[in-house]
């Protein structure tokens, strides 16, 4: 009993300068506050891609979506646009009549 307890007073006291000098240390020391800024830019870029993969997935499904409705409405307005055509010759015969017959 006496030996562990020598030896948890010996790891305590091995340990109570290192757990006192980090905080001052980790301030003081220049190489510390370059891996510490290096740490946080690393999540910040890790966040920022995944968000970015993300928005590029939404980007490619509204892509893939949309370019069917974009092409069945360019079919139809074709469509229309065929049907139009005579409609307004027509439209224009029919003005000329009400004219000569004014």
């Amino acid at each position: 009993m006496a030996v562990s307890r020598i030896v948890k007073v010996a790891l305590l006291a091995s340990l109570a300068p290192l757990s006192g000098a980090s905080s001052s240390s980790s301030a003081a020391n220049p190489i510390r506050k370059v891996v510490t800024m290096l740490q946080a830019m690393q999540s910040k870029v890790t966040e920022e891609g995944e968000k970015a993969e993300e928005l590029f997935q939404k980007f490619m499904c509204y892509c893939k979506n949309s370019g069917g409705d974009l092409s069945g409405s360019i079919q139809a307005a074709e469509m229309k646009v065929a049907e139009l055509g005579p409609a307004i010759e027509g439209a224009e015969e029919k003005k000329l009549k009400t004219e000569e017959e004014l």
